[in-house]
């Protein structure tokens, strides 16, 4: 901007025209905007509060804005009026229009209370939607040809929807020009809404009736004040005019001439509404209006910088190490605990299952041991049919079938299944539950948000706990089965000796007593006619051949519940845990990897836009523009472009 000497002082215009910055600016902002909306859209892992959305919606909002508005040849300025009830909005837009613009021609009938001023050449479809709803009345004054002003409703109005309208037409606005009297300067509903907007585009002020403020009282004057509460928000040197706009607007209206009306007498000292309208007109060339739109685009992402790195997902995956390792134990634990419950449920049992057991084990064996095994087994187990001892109704006979004279004939599967639901219905339901809080408690501890391990560990918790419960007991059982009946190692080798002799030492002491016995009778003479006790040695001695084998087969090879027991718990220990391992132990990880995969959509976005608002940097220092605004003690926080003389009004 042109240096002013004195308060009515003409503006310098631009001696060539700018770059077409905004031309280029405007594609990259639509860029910008399209990953955004995309991001907000998506379903997300890390959630965003209701606040934080309609933040992120509304700079998204305001993006797309700009990028509509800055792609045209010649760019509006809008500048906005807002201030409280009675500190003369109005009056001031009146006394720039040189008359009361009520009585002017309006291109459509609209609502009341907001009036856009806007030069005649500008087509109306070319304003912003927000303010095409507005009271529109034009003008020919060349001076404002590419700016638009804009009378907001009184922003403390006891009408709440004169407040609705201000906020819908707010993020319109290039600049805000903060209008204020010595009674409405720094009102708190005022200046709340300025250190909300502040943020998003730039600030100018007036203080208006100023004819009330040069009384000669002792005292801080209100402009001297509004200067300190302005330099305490980070503004060093703020652009603020002080204006009588009823004495200027009184003088539009017994003026006849053309032109601007002469000044009014009686101006209070210090007065500056020609300094305020030289600014508007003379000012604010194109080089300054394209300023003005690219630091406010600079202000937006700036803001959606600062404002994307508030509400990035943190890097979990330390913690979710962490959480995996406790987890771990919390599971085993918790395998070690259901574990022994569902033994528990086959220890009333134990008999049928040692006896289902022996069967199996007796299987490998033939001949007469194999005979002999059945009949004692069957007199050993003569009290331990399924049928008439398990507890389950109806289901007695689907779990036997038809028959109950041997335990080869159970349905083992629907046995465990029964075991496993009554265990669920006793402890295990109520188990699972108190496991997910444990879980939770645990992962929060070590840092984890609890919001994110909630849904994947209640969706874990809902899985078919008794069918994998059912899975578990049944390899469990069929794992120690085969090793009871295929042992390994020094036992493999018992096992086959044992066998190899039930399975021939028995016929052989048979076969050698029947033949002693024939050999007596027919070889010898006189022949040995055999006694009754010779005679029973045909059964005495296999028999204790068959019993003295069976003894060191239960001696060396037992087939008891304690021994069966054991490997069961074991062996239903371990797979338990891998179920559970295989449910839980993924959902720290899961979670952590989908928080990083956000976390890296929010880092791509925070670099375009912040490689949008370096190139942005680039060209405004290229145009040497970026000196055009006074610096602010807060970082990346922007005011006007404006002249000492006119920022202090000395």
């Amino acid at each position: 901007m042109s240096e002013m000497n004195t308060p009515d002082a003409p503006f310098a215009t631009e001696d060539a025209a700018p770059q077409p910055l905004l031309r280029t600016l405007a594609p990259l902002l639509r860029g910008l905007v399209r990953p955004l909306r995309a991001w907000l859209e998506n379903r997300r892992k890390f959630p965003l509060s209701m606040m934080q959305r309609a933040e992120l919606e509304g700079l998204a909002e305001d993006l797309q804005r700009q990028s509509e508005m800055l792609d045209v040849e010649k760019p509006l300025l809008v500048v906005m009026l807002m201030g409280g009830t009675g500190v003369g909005k109005s009056t001031l837009l009146n006394a720039l229009a040189g008359g009361p613009i009520a009585q002017a021609s309006f291109t459509r009938p609209t609502t009341r209370d907001p009036v856009v001023y806007f030069h005649h050449s500008v087509k109306s479809e070319r304003l912003d939607p927000a303010l095409r709803v507005c009271r529109l009345v034009q003008h020919d004054r060349a001076g404002l040809e590419q700016k638009v002003i804009v009378d907001t409703p009184d922003l403390d109005s006891n009408d709440l929807t004169n407040r609705d309208k201000l906020i819908a037409l707010l993020p319109v606005a290039d600049i805000v020009l903060y209008v204020g009297s010595q009674e409405k300067y720094h009102d708190r509903l005022g200046w709340d809404l300025f250190k909300e907007q502040r943020h998003r585009r730039a600030f100018a002020f007036v203080l208006n009736k100023w004819d009330r403020c040069v009384t000669g009282e002792s005292g801080v004057q209100p402009d001297e004040d509004l200067l300190a509460d302005l330099k305490a928000e980070g503004f060093q040197n703020p652009l603020l005019f002080r204006t009588t706009a009823q004495l200027w607007l009184d003088a539009a209206n017994v003026y006849s001439g053309s032109g601007n009306p002469p000044k009014p007498a009686g101006l209070p000292a210090g007065e500056q509404f020609s300094l305020l309208r030289n600014w508007l007109e003379l000012g604010l060339t194109r080089l300054e209006i394209e300023a003005v739109k690219a630091r406010g685009v600079g202000q937006l992402l700036t803001q959606l910088t600062r404002f994307a790195e508030t509400i990035r997902p943190p890097d979990l995956s330390v913690e979710s190490e962490k959480v995996k390792s406790v987890w771990e134990r919390t599971l085993a634990e918790e395998a070690d605990v259901q574990a022994d419950v569902l033994v528990g449920t086959l220890e009333p049992y134990q008999t049928e299952v040692e006896h289902h057991f022996s069967v199996e084990d007796q299987s490998r064996f033939r001949g007469l041991m194999a005979a002999y095994l059945r009949v004692t087994t069957r007199l050993r187990y003569a009290g331990s049919g399924l049928r008439d001892k398990i507890p389950f109704g109806g289901l007695k006979g689907r779990l036997l079938g038809g028959r109950v004279d041997t335990p080869v004939e159970w349905n083992l599967g629907a046995f465990v299944q029964e075991c496993a639901r009554t265990a669920g219905e006793r402890v295990l339901d109520q188990r699972s539950t108190a496991l997910i809080n444990r879980l939770l408690v645990e992962g929060e501890a070590k840092g984890f948000p609890l919001t994110l391990l909630t849904d994947p560990a209640t969706c874990a918790g809902r899985l078919d706990w008794r069918e994998r419960m059912t899975r578990g007991v049944i390899e469990a059982l069929a794992e120690v089965e085969r090793q009871a009946t295929n042992p390994t190692g020094f036992r493999r080798l018992i096992r086959g000796a044992l066998s190899l002799m039930a399975n021939t030492l028995p016929e052989i002491a048979l076969v050698a007593t029947v033949g002693t016995l024939l050999w007596n009778f027919f070889v010898p003479t006189p022949p040995v006619i055999p006694d009754f006790f010779q005679m029973s040695l045909v059964v005495l001695i296999p028999l204790i051949v068959i019993v003295a084998l069976h003894l060191l087969i239960l001696l060396l090879l037992p087939v008891r519940w304690p021994a069966i027991r054991y490997q069961f718990r074991k062996q239903l220990g371990v797979r338990l845990a891998a179920e559970l391992g295989h449910a839980y132990l993924a959902i720290p990880g899961e979670v952590s990897t989908a928080i990083q995969e956000e976390r890296e959509q929010v880092d791509s976005l925070i670099a375009e836009a912040k490689q949008v608002a370096d190139w942005l940097a680039e060209r405004q220092q290229a145009a040497q523009v970026a000196e055009l605004y006074g610096k602010s003690s807060r970082d990346q926080e922007f005011t006007l472009p404006r002249d000492s003389t006119a920022s202090r009004g000395i």
